[in-house]
Parts: structure tokens; C-alpha cells; sequence
């Protein structure tokens, strides 16, 4: 808290390796396990333990320089430049819970809203079974992880298309957990997010009262749309990840009318940015009636981005102006306050007193940004 200003980080991570989620994994998926060794990878050097390890399936690794004709003589490997004045604790993504409530007490910030790790690039190998045995480790391990803290650590539940009925089971089971605050659905590889398979997800999460939100990712599958399209170059495809993610998300969420069939239903996208939101709501409102191809909607675009049921994250680097701007052109109550902690774009440990300093917002505004519009999207800590 920052002179009496509560905080709510929503957009920080939780990415538990291996070695933590394997005493929560089921019998039947730890036959599986020895089909998973070859997929195994070491944690990332200077922000996870080097000695524990994660999943990838299917990585994609970009290896040319801009202005270069081919691939370059040494590998490009670069995880992001830490901007920060210095590193968030060791193992915080993973299972020190208390380093991290000591990181956040040192930010001043009361509340993180945990993004899980892309454990979902399982799909890659065809099996839904991977899926679900990672789905519901990750969910017990999270209900464990944020109950050392219930009113501090909140984190959403990951859920795949690739099978309905055990996602819809795991939000029934941990719907009404207090750290549960709302659903990240990955619809498949090649199922759009807005297919009728996906409705029972939305109606469970409905009925349990919790927000579907977008993430999209840049380094690992499931894949940002387009992936393979960036001529090679790990610039132009970090720097399109997460917009086009959102953009996409946004288009098939709204565009499909779910928000129109169940009347509480709350949707948001995190670390896309904002600075498109309101080019993207103009241009979307003047093609549903140009293309068309959209389910038949209830409101406009402006309606439902304005309306009090759809919710984004800022991200540092737009800036004060920027933030401003699309406050000013969307109103105070879309945005939300967060830092991507502990990842290298955070300016850990001053991201929140980095925003505070904005003079161009007044107390009621900066209050709903640092926290009322996390409290509407994701309910009260």
C-alpha cells in the first residue's frame, strides 16, 4: 500500500517447474511420465533454478538478425534484458511463497493476480490426457501455493478445449477457492476460441463467477497466431506476441456474441497491451457491419469494451501518455495496474512507484488503475 493507495498487480506470474508439480500429479498421468523426459529443459539462468526444469514441446527458437541474410554464426539466445534496477528473489515463480510476499511488500503491493506458466504446450504432442494431468497438478499446486496468503496471491485456472468435460470439472472443483479468480481457456492448436465446443467453459465459469481472461505467449506453444510469420526474428516476433494475441482474442470473444449469453460474464486481456484497445474497437464496430461474419451481436463494440464487463492490462513501457489516452478514450473503469513481476520487463522494485508518479491522473482515477478495476474484474481479495 502506497500512502494509503491499495495495490493490485494483475499481471504477475507463477511457473511451477517440474520438481514442485510432481507431488501433485495423478497415478495415471505419472505412467506418462517417462513419454515427457525428452521434452524436459532446465530452467533459464538468472531467473529460475538452473538445477530444476520445465516442459517445452515444439519450441521455436528465431534465429536471424535484422538486415542479416541468414540464420546468425552464434545462436541467438536472449530471455530479456532485466529493466529493473534488480532481480525479484530467486524461486518465486516457483515455490518460495515467502520471498515473494516479501518482494511484494517491498513494491508495496497488496495483491498478485498469478498468470500460470505455458504448461499447456503439451498439446503439441496430440494426447488431451497431457493436458489434463498438467491441468489439475498446476491447480492443486496453486491452491497450495496461495494458501499460505489467501487475501495477497489470487491466480487464474488454465482449461483446454481438448477436453470440455475435465476443464469444466476442475472450474466446479476450484471455482470457489479463494485463490481462483478467473479462467485462461486454451482452445486448442486448431480450435478458435469462440467454437461451440467452448460454451460449456463459459457457463461454468458464469456460473462460479469468474472472469475469462487472454494471455498470449511469446517464447513457447501454444503459439501467438502467426508465429511463423515473423521472417525468422526474435524483435519483430516478441514485439507482435502479445497484440495480435490480444487483437484476436478480443475479435472472437466479442465478435461471437458470448458476452451477450451470459449476462455476468466478465473478459479481459493481460500483457497485450492498451495503446490498440481504442484503434481496435473503432475498427471491429466499423467491420461488423462491413464484413459482417460476426454471430448477431446485442451492443456495439464501444459497448461492450465500455461497459463495465471487459478489463485489460496496461503494460510499462506505453507510459504515462498513452495510458492516458486510452483512459480518456475508453473511461476509467477498463485498465488495470500491472508490472509482469517477475519477469525481466518489470521495473521490480519500483514498478508500482513507477505508475504512482503519473500526474496527469487524480486520485479516483489512479485508485481505480492501482486497484477498484482489478476488484471489478476479479472480485473483492
Amino acid at each position: 500500500m502506497h500512502n494509503g493507495l491499495p495495490v493490485w498487480d494483475s499481471d504477475t506470474h507463477y511457473n511451477p517447474t517440474i520438481e514442485t508439480m510432481s507431488a501433485y500429479f495423478d497415478p495415471e498421468f505419472r505412467e506418462k511420465l517417462p513419454l515427457l523426459e525428452q521434452y524436459k529443459v532446465k530452467g533459464r539462468k538468472g531467473r529460475e533454478d538452473p538445477n530444476r526444469h520445465h516442459y517445452a514441446v515444439g519450441k521455436v527458437a528465431y534465429k536471424r538478425i535484422l538486415g542479416e541474410a541468414g540464420p546468425a554464426a552464434t545462436p541467438v539466445v536472449n530471455a530479456g534484458k532485466r529493466m529493473g534496477s534488480k532481480a525479484p528473489s530467486s524461486g518465486v515463480e516457483d515455490d518460495l511463497v515467502d520471498a515473494r510476499i516479501a518482494d511484494m511488500d517491498e513494491e508495496g503491493v497488496d495483491v498478485h493476480m498469478m498468470v500460470p506458466g505455458v504448461l499447456m504446450n503439451v498439446s503439441m504432442l496430440g494426447d488431451p490426457a497431457f493436458e489434463v494431468g498438467i491441468m489439475r497438478a498446476y491447480h492443486r499446486a496453486a491452491n497450495d501455493f496461495c494458501s499460505k496468503y489467501p487475501h495477497r496471491l489470487k491466480a487464474l485456472m488454465i482449461v483446454t478445449g481438448n477436453d470440455v468435460e475435465a476443464s469444466v470439472a476442475e472450474i466446479k472443483r476450484w471455482g470457489s477457492s479463494s485463490w481462483a479468480v478467473g479462467v485462461w481457456p486454451f482452445p486448442g492448436m486448431e480450435r478458435p476460441l469462440d467454437h461451440p465446443d467452448m460454451e460449456p467453459i463459459w457457463a461454468a465459469a458464469n456460473e462460479q463467477g469468474l472472469a475469462i481472461m487472454s494471455h498470449s505467449v511469446a517464447w513457447d506453444p501454444p503459439y501467438y497466431p502467426g508465429y511463423r510469420d515473423v521472417w525468422d526474428n526474435l524483435f519483430i516476433g516478441r514485439l507482435s506476441s502479445h497484440p495480435w494475441g490480444g487483437m484476436r482474442a478480443v475479435a472472437s470473444f466479442l465478435g461471437a456474441g458470448i458476452l451477450d449469453r451470459y449476462s455476468d460474464l466478465k473478459f479481459g486481456v493481460l500483457e497485450s497491451g492498451c495503446g490498440w484497445l481504442p484503434f481496435w474497437m473503432r475498427r471491429m464496430e466499423d467491420h461488423v457491419h462491413y464484413v459482417g461474419t460476426t454471430a448477431p451481436l446485442k451492443h456495439t463494440m464501444e459497448e461492450y469494451m465500455t461497459g463495465g464487463r471487459f478489463f485489460a492490462s496496461m503494460e510499462m513501457h506505453e507510459g504515462e501518455d498513452m495510458v492516458k489516452m486510452v483512459t480518456t478514450f475508453l473511461g476509467d473503469g477498463v485498465l488495470m495496474y500491472a508490472s509482469d513481476y517477475p519477469h525481466p520487463e518489470c521495473k521490480f522494485p519500483d514498478s508500482a512507484d513507477h505508475v504512482l508518479a503519473w500526474k496527469s491522473f487524480d486520485e479516483s482515477a489512479m485508485r481505480k488503475l492501482m486497484w477498484e478495476n482489478a476488484v471489478r474484474c476479479f472480485g473483492e481479495p
